[in-house]
């Protein structure tokens, strides 16, 4: 027979699959008497889980929701499909949530038995997601469990990294955050041979391992990992760069299009100038053609890009045409 601990869990997994549950079918299951189940209900009620008790002949026990959320226990299936729901969100980039996904899947995978892992790892490895669109950079979500890890535990990080141009090397760093920006995740760091603060994109590091020695974390420039990978994006050296007049005042601007409130300065009280950069003509045509989705716009000193606007009108006129 199960010891009391074993049975109130075998209980509790009993309640979260089953509506309502009869007190002698609860009894029948774990092979005790009906005031024993009572008495086990009482010991859930203790540790916070909300038991309702439902009078009469069909009564019997059911898992209510109560006004915060006790543990929940989770059979192997069930706990394999959400660690693979897990990875596939950190890969696709969900606003406002990533970090929180990250959190939960370091959380979940550090307690899964060898075996529930390697399911876990073989579903991911062996299926392939259809995306509609641009897909999000790939992404390891081992490499971001290691990485979530080594900032929570403060402990170096060994990887090798490719950078924009294809260059290699191998880091020795300090993690400090991890910030997604859009759908690409990046790490904030200290570089330990560069002796100096880095950000790296996720999608371009390999061989992610932790190096096992401990450290004491630092303060970051300006105290806020998000802006300090924000000013690493807008310092970063990009193929283009075009500014635009927008006929419309900075804080109306940076409020309904918070993506460029950084890249945008006040001219007057009701105009902006907007600087928007690019690796490609199409990246930065797209970014333009949002502008003036909104506000009257001129292009500055950008022949290339003005041609492209010029032609797009035409084939936009077209269509609108019929």
């Amino acid at each position: 027979m199960a010891g009391p601990t074993e049975r109130v869990l075998q209980l509790l997994s009993l309640l979260q699959t089953h509506q309502h549950w009869r007190g002698s079918d609860l009894a029948t299951r774990l092979g005790v008497s009906e005031r024993t189940v009572r008495r086990d209900v009482d010991r859930l009620r203790t540790l916070g889980y909300p038991v309702d008790a439902l009078p009469g002949v069909e009564g019997g026990y059911r898992l209510a929701a109560g006004a915060h959320l006790p543990p929940l226990l989770l059979d192997d299936d069930e706990a394999v499909a959400v660690a693979v729901g897990l990875r596939s969100a950190t890969a696709g980039g969900l606003p406002g949530i990533d970090d929180t996904v990250l959190r939960v899947l370091l959380k979940l995978e550090q307690v899964l038995p060898d075996r529930l892992r390697r399911r876990v790892r073989a579903l991911v490895t062996n299926t392939a997601v259809l995306t509609w669109g641009t897909p999000a950079a790939s992404l390891d979500a081992d490499a971001l469990a290691t990485l979530a890890q080594a900032c929570r535990d403060h402990e170096e990080v060994r990887f090798a990294y490719r950078s924009r141009d294809g260059a290699d090397s191998d880091r020795l760093v300090q993690p400090h955050q991890l910030v997604v920006s859009g759908r690409t995740w990046y790490l904030v760091c200290w570089d330990c041979r560069r002796d100096d603060w880095r950000t790296f994109r996720v999608d371009r590091l390999h061989d992610v391992r932790l190096a096992g020695v401990r450290f004491t974390a630092r303060p970051i420039p300006d105290g806020d990992a998000a802006a300090f990978v924000a000013r690493s994006i807008r310092s970063a050296s990009r193929a283009r760069t075009t500014t635009v007049l927008v006929d419309a005042p900075l804080p109306v601007v940076a409020t309904e299009q918070p993506w460029l409130a950084d890249a945008a300065v006040a001219v007057d009280a009701a105009h902006c100038r907007v600087t928007v950069r690019g690796e490609q003509l199409d990246w930065v045509l797209a970014n333009v053609c949002a502008l003036a989705s909104r506000y009257p716009v001129h292009v500055e000193d950008d022949p290339e890009v003005t041609s492209a606007l010029e032609a797009l009108s035409r084939r936009l006129a077209s269509a609108a045409a019929g």
